[in-house]
C-alpha cells in the first residue's frame, strides 16, 4: 500500500490517501482530509493536446522516451507530416511504432494531404482513404482541417471527409489562423471542435463564442501562451495545452509541465490549469487514459509539491516509466522507409533575374515566434539584371526544391533570418516536406541543399566552406537515433547558425520549415512558386 496526497481534479480538492496498483489499475482504500507535507503528491499525467511527433524529428518510441520524464503520459498526435511523404503507408507506420512503447498516443486521420493543391507532395489521401483510417481503433479523431478556404467554399471532397468523421463519431480538429467574424463562425459550424492557431486573445474569445475549444500552444516556432493564458479567467473549461512542434533539444528541457508551472506562477487556479493539462484532452478525444478515479488505469505522475511542481515519477498502466529525470523506456530502433528522388542542384538553379521594366520585388518577411509572415517590398540595386542578396538590409534568397520528381527550383526573397553568410537547408518543410533553403549566396544554397539530398533528408548548414548536418533517413523527416543525442546535435547546429552565421531567430530551422506552409498567412513559397494565402493563388514576385 502506498500513501500520497491526491490532487483530485473532479472534486477540486487535495487530500491524503492510500492506494495500490493491481493489474495496471489504481484503487484507493482511505481518504484523510487535508494534505500531509511529508508525502508526495499524485495527479493524472499530462497530455499534449496537439503535436506532430515527426516534427520532433524523432520516432514515436524516442519521443515517448523523452516526454515521460516531464510527466507527459500521452499525446494527441497528427501524423500528417509522414502522410504527406508516404500516404497511408506512413500513417500505418506511425500506428505500428506507437504500439511499441507504454505511452497513450491518440493518432488522427490527416484531413488535408496535401494541405493544398499548390504544392507537390509525396502522397495524396482521398475521402475514401480518410474513411478507411477513421475506422481504425488507433485513430481517435479527424486531424486539423487546414484547408479552411476549402471549407468556406464547401469543397465537396472536404465535406465528404467531415461527414466521415461524423459517421464514425470522432471529433474534428481545426486550423484557421486569423480567421474571424462570419467566416470563422461558418468554419466552426461544420463541426470543427478545436483551434490551436489563435495568436490573439480576441480571436480566441470569438472562436470560443462560436463553439470551439482553444488549445494554448507553446512550441519551438509558434508561441501563443502569453497572448492566450488570460482565457483561464473566463473559460477554463474550454482550454487545453499543446506544443504542436517540439524539437528534441527543447523536449529534453521540458514539455507540458513547463506550461503548467508558468500558468500557476501567474496565479491561475491549480484545478483549472491541471484539468486543461490532464483531463480535457482525455475527455474530448475519448482517450483510453486513466484520470486517478477508482479503478482507472494507473496513468499518473508524482510530484514533490504543488509549489515547486517537480516531476519525480511517471506511471503508465501502473508501470514506472520515468523516475527523477531518467526515462525507463528502452532506446528502441525503428525500420526505415523513405520517398526521396532528387538530383543535386547547381548554383545557377538559385539565380533570380530582374525582368526589364521592373524595379521592385515582393519579399517574404518571417516573424520570430510566429508561423505567419508579412509581405514587404524591396528595390534591388542591380546593373547586371541578376538580383543579389543584401545582408545589410537582411534580404536573403529562399528556395524550395521538389524532392519527389525533377523540376525547376522555386526561388524568391525573404527577410527576418538575419544570416550574414552561408545557407541553411531542411527537408522538414511543412507540409509536403520538399527541400527548403535560405542563404546569402547561390553556392552556399546549392551546397546546403545537396547535403540534404546526399542524406536523403535532414538539416544542414553551409558556412565558409564547412558543412554541418543531421541525417533524417525516415521519410526525410525523422531519425530513430537516441533523442538526447539528436537533441545535442540539433543544439550544436542551431548554435552554429546563430553564432557563426548571425541568424537572429530563436528557432531558425523551425521557422524555415513553415515558410512553405501555404495555409498560414500571408506570403509563402512552395516548389511551384510564390504564394499569397489571402488570395489563395500564386503571384509574381516582381512589381
Amino acid at each position: 500500500m502506498n500513501r500520497a496526497n491526491l490532487i483530485d481534479l473532479f472534486t477540486s480538492s487535495i487530500y491524503e490517501t492510500a492506494y495500490e496498483i493491481k493489474d495496471g489499475h489504481i484503487f484507493f482504500s482511505e481518504k484523510k482530509a487535508g494534505s500531509n507535507a511529508d508525502l508526495p503528491y499524485i495527479l493524472p499525467g499530462f497530455i499534449d493536446a496537439h503535436v506532430h511527433i515527426e516534427s520532433s524529428m524523432l520516432t514515436p518510441p524516442q519521443f515517448a522516451r523523452m516526454a515521460v520524464v516531464h510527466g507527459t503520459i500521452g499525446s494527441v498526435s497528427d501524423p500528417h507530416e509522414i502522410a504527406n511523404v508516404l500516404g497511408i503507408k506512413g500513417v500505418e507506420y506511425m500506428i505500428r511504432e506507437c504500439k511499441r512503447v507504454p505511452f497513450k498516443f491518440c493518432l488522427g486521420a490527416p484531413s488535408c494531404v496535401p494541405a493544398t493543391n499548390f504544392e507537390t507532395s509525396g502522397a495524396r489521401l482521398t475521402p475514401n482513404d480518410i474513411d478507411y483510417l477513421l475506422q481504425k481503433d488507433e485513430i481517435g479523431y479527424l486531424a486539423e482541417m487546414m484547408n479552411f478556404p476549402g471549407i468556406l467554399q464547401e469543397d465537396p471532397d472536404l465535406i465528404k471527409i467531415l461527414n466521415h468523421a461524423k459517421k464514425h463519431r470522432k471529433p474534428v480538429d481545426g486550423h484557421a489562423p486569423g480567421l474571424r467574424g462570419d467566416d470563422a463562425k461558418k468554419y466552426i459550424s461544420f463541426g470543427i471542435s478545436t483551434d490551436h492557431e489563435c495568436f490573439t486573445y480576441e480571436e480566441a474569445l470569438e472562436k470560443i463564442g462560436y463553439g470551439a475549444k482553444i488549445l494554448i500552444r507553446e512550441g519551438c516556432a509558434a508561441r501563443n501562451f502569453d497572448a492566450l493564458i488570460p482565457l483561464f479567467k473566463l473559460f477554463p473549461e474550454k482550454l487545453m495545452f499543446c506544443s504542436d512542434d517540439k524539437h528534441p533539444d527543447m523536449l529534453a528541457k521540458g514539455h507540458i509541465n513547463l506550461l503548467v508551472k508558468r500558468a500557476l506562477e501567474l496565479g491561475h487556479d491549480i484545478f483549472d490549469v491541471l484539468r486543461a493539462a490532464c483531463v480535457h484532452p482525455v475527455e474530448h478525444y475519448q482517450m483510453k487514459t486513466g484520470l486517478l478515479r477508482e479503478g482507472d488505469q494507473a496513468d499518473f505522475i508524482e510530484i514533490d509539491n504543488p509549489e515547486n511542481f517537480n516531476i519525480q515519477k511517471t506511471y503508465i498502466n501502473g508501470v514506472l516509466v520515468a523516475e527523477n529525470g531518467e526515462s525507463k523506456i528502452p532506446d528502441l530502433r525503428s525500420p526505415h522507409l523513405n520517398n526521396f528522388t532528387c538530383k543535386p542542384t547547381q548554383p545557377s538553379d538559385f539565380e533570380i533575374s530582374l525582368p526589364e521594366g521592373k524595379s521592385t520585388v515582393k519579399v517574404i518577411e518571417a516573424i520570430d515566434g510566429q508561423l505567419i509572415t508579412r509581405e514587404t517590398v524591396w528595390s534591388p540595386d542591380t546593373d547586371s539584371g541578376i538580383i543579389s542578396t543584401d545582408t545589410e538590409k537582411d534580404i536573403l534568397k529562399i528556395a524550395v526544391i521538389n524532392r519527389y520528381r525533377e523540376a525547376p527550383v522555386s526561388v524568391a526573397l525573404v527577410k527576418g533570418f538575419g544570416i550574414k553568410g552561408g545557407a541553411i537547408a531542411s527537408s522538414v518543410a511543412h507540409d509536403s516536406h520538399n527541400i527548403i533553403v535560405v542563404g546569402t549566396d547561390d553556392k552556399s544554397m546549392s551546397e546546403a541543399a545537396n547535403e540534404i539530398i546526399r542524406n536523403k533528408g535532414g538539416l544542414a548548414a553551409h558556412f565558409q566552406n564547412r558543412i554541418h548536418s543531421i541525417s533524417l533517413p525516415i521519410g526525410g523527416i525523422m531519425t530513430d537515433g537516441d533523442g538526447y543525442e539528436v537533441g545535442n546535435q540539433y543544439a550544436f547546429l542551431d548554435q552554429c547558425v546563430k553564432r557563426e552565421m548571425g541568424c537572429t531567430l530563436r528557432s531558425p530551422f523551425m521557422t524555415l520549415s513553415f515558410m512553405a506552409l501555404l495555409v498560414i498567412p500571408s506570403l509563402k513559397i512552395s516548389d511551384l512558386g510564390l504564394f499569397n494565402t489571402h488570395e489563395f493563388s500564386f503571384i509574381s514576385m516582381f512589381e
